[in-house]
This record gives C-alpha cells, sequence and structure tokens, in this order.
C-alpha cells in the first residue's frame, strides 16, 4: 500500500482531482447492514389453509326493510307511514326478535334533521339491530 503524500507539481491551488470514497463507502455499508437485518423478517411465512375451489352461489335472498326518513322528519317502515316513535320501536323489536335478521336500510332525505337519522340509528342499535346500513348517499355529494 502505498500513499501519495506530495505532488510533483510546486502549484499550491492546483485542486485535488480524486473522488473521495470514504462517503459512499459508509452509505453503502449501512444499506448492507439494513439489507442483512431486513431479509430475516422478510422470511418468515404464516401457514393458512385456504378453501379450495368456488362455492356454490348463495340462493337465499336476504330479507331487506326499508326505512326512509323523509324532509319533514316523518318515518316510513317500507313505505307504510310510522305514526309514534313507539311503533318505530315496535317494528325494530319484531325485526331484532327474528332468527334470521334482515337487512335494515335507511334511507334518509337530503333535508331530514341529522337529530332524527341519528335517533333512528341510535334505536335500531340498542334494540339489536346488527345489520344495518345507509343508502342513498349519492344525493349528499357536492353538485347534485
Amino acid at each position: 500500500m502505498g500513499m501519495s503524500v506530495g505532488s510533483e507539481s510546486t502549484h499550491e491551488d492546483e485542486g485535488m482531482v480524486d473522488i473521495n470514497t470514504t462517503p459512499l463507502i459508509d452509505v453503502m455499508l449501512v444499506l448492507l447492514i439494513m439489507l442483512i437485518i431486513t431479509i430475516p423478517l422478510q422470511t418468515h411465512s404464516v401457514a393458512l389453509d385456504l378453501p379450495q375451489g368456488n362455492p356454490p352461489p348463495s340462493t337465499d335472498v336476504p330479507k331487506v326493510v326499508t326505512v326512509a326518513i323523509d324532509f319533514d322528519n316523518s318515518i316510513s317502515w317500507n313505505g307504510e307511514p310510522v305514526g309514534d316513535e313507539g311503533s318505530l320501536l315496535a317494528h325494530f323489536q319484531e325485526a331484532a326478535a327474528l332468527p334470521d335478521q334482515p337487512e335494515m336500510h335507511i334511507h334518509p332525505n337530503r333535508l331530514a334533521d341529522y337529530k332524527t337519522v341519528a335517533h333512528v340509528l341510535a334505536d335500531a342499535q340498542r334494540l339489536g339491530i346488527t345489520k344495518l346500513g345507509i343508502v342513498g348517499q349519492d344525493q349528499f355529494m357536492e353538485g347534485q
């Protein structure tokens, strides 16, 4: 190994034209260490028993109940108006008591009060309705 300490040139203002490779080697060593650390993590696998084949499509059509909340906060159950909150709660209790609960589709009008919609959703959840969803949300999008 040899190292050149001086140069044959007598001019002191000449620039050094050799590339300093020390920072490059440091970066490469850090990348190599990171690669060595992360490779064992990638080789671990989890054995799963996934079902094989295509199952037949379900022939059961789920029963759907539509609860509509109109612009004047009136509530209807499958198109029939619900007179008061007690009858709505009775409908929810009947649906929750069924062994195969129907899907509840809440369809609020754009002008309905949030308080009414939230109250209907809270009553449904409190009485044990598990299949619940809000439909018709495209009316709330901008520009509609």
